[in-house]
């Protein structure tokens, strides 16, 4: 797999330039530390926090209220993935931050919701971690549940708001249904909201109405349009193997499928990147995929061992994903061709009802499962967006 770790570089040529706003853009942390943290004097603070948690300069959200003299700092938080960002794995215990000498509270482990224990000597929850921009990335759960225990505990919550790294206009079904909800989709949201975490706090306690007192505290710098690249943000990996912008720009459409009996490169360099499976002959499916002339997508044939995860140890077919033109590429075109292709191919091998825990909405399954083109299975995805788009206009923070 080494020969595909040049793609993320790839990509970047082939779709113009990188660093449009570089320098202007400033994440809440920054903004609250060019505040003074005037919006938490005097409070004592939980951070729900990661990895991602840093300003620009790259200090730590953690380290920098643990520092501010008008701030006290009494509690840490972890969301799937751990303190770190290191762990992928299903269970995560408490353990404690040696730099601030404080417990991290495991919000993936033994309970996803912050008890009132945990919240002893918080006045105000602060949530600072990058999410992605899809609605089954978990940060957006861990982030809802949250929430539900300030408001149940009489808390504050303020969320130190972060760019969506992959533009926050384009929105794509299809919308989650009634009873589907689960931590892989926690709010009736479609699989490409468009909306920055902050929004989406804002949107998650009017619709479930919450009696809660919500601060975001807004970027500065940021416009919906703008992808990460142009952000002169530096980019840290959300999540072990979220490792570049081509990769998030992948995940709505092909972390669809992977719950399905697919490798989509977890275990190799370039997860999201590549899927495959021992029975999937490469060329054959890379040249029906290539038919289709998906928009701003290629694909090419290959064969690789994933070193963990699905098919460990086993050589699979597969292809691997290029984008060619990020402003006409739709993610989850994509992924539904590829799912086409699979159950049309494959229907004895592929179990491709495995993929409704994630995708959520059993019409859109049903269409897959028929083998209907990837464009029909886009519209039948797209039934409830233009409501979506209604409900989300009064939480939207940014032009």
């Amino acid at each position: 797999m080494n020969r595909f770790a040049h793609v993320c570089a790839l990509i970047i040529v082939l779709t113009g330039p990188t660093c449009l706003a570089a320098d202007t853009v400033l994440c809440g942390v920054d903004v609250l530390q060019r505040d003074g943290f005037r919006q938490l004097t005097g409070q004592g603070v939980g951070l729900i926090t990661n990895h991602t948690g840093l300003t620009r300069d790259g200090v730590s959200t953690a380290t920098l209220l643990h520092e501010a003299s008008n701030v006290s700092l009494t509690a840490l938080f972890s969301p799937e993935h751990g303190f770190e960002g290191k762990l992928d794995i299903s269970k995560i215990d408490d353990t404690a931050d040696q730099s601030t000498g404080l417990k991290i509270f495991s919000l993936y482990g033994k309970t996803r919701r912050p008890t009132a224990e945990m919240l002893s000597g918080v006045d105000t929850l602060v949530f600072d971690i990058q999410d992605i921009g899809a609605r089954f990335y978990t940060y957006i759960s861990t982030m809802g549940e949250a929430m539900h225990a300030a408001a149940e505990h009489g808390k504050r919550f303020v969320v130190l708001d972060r760019p969506n790294p992959i533009n926050g206009v384009d929105v794509a079904g299809p919308m989650l249904d009634p009873g589907e909800e689960s931590f892989v989709g926690f709010h009736h949201l479609p699989v490409r909201h468009g909306m920055t975490i902050g929004e989406l706090a804002l949107m998650i306690r009017t619709e479930l109405k919450l009696d809660l007192k919500l601060d975001v505290i807004h970027c500065d710098g940021w416009k919906r349009d703008t992808l990460w690249d142009a952000t002169g943000l530096v980019w840290v990996n959300p999540s072990p193997n979220m490792r570049c912008l081509t990769q998030a720009l992948l995940y709505p459409g092909i972390g669809l499928i992977e719950t399905t009996n697919i490798s989509v490169g977890r275990g190799t360099n370039t997860p999201f990147e590549v899927i495959g499976a021992p029975w999937i002959q490469s060329r054959e499916l890379a040249g029906a995929l290539n038919a289709q002339a998906l928009p701003g997508v290629t694909f090419v044939p290959i064969r690789f061992t994933p070193t963990s995860s699905k098919h460990a140890k086993q050589q699979c077919g597969g292809i691997n994903i290029v984008i060619t033109d990020r402003a006409r590429f739709e993610p989850l075109i994509v992924g539904f061709g590829i799912s086409v292709q699979l159950q049309q191919r494959y229907p004895n091998d592929w179990k491709g009802r495995d993929a409704m825990r994630l995708l959520g909405n059993r019409r859109t399954l049903d269409a897959i499962l028929a083998g209907q083109p990837a464009d029909e299975i886009q519209q039948i995805a797209s039934a409830g967006l233009k409501q979506f788009l209604k409900r989300r206009l009064m939480f939207l923070l940014y032009d």
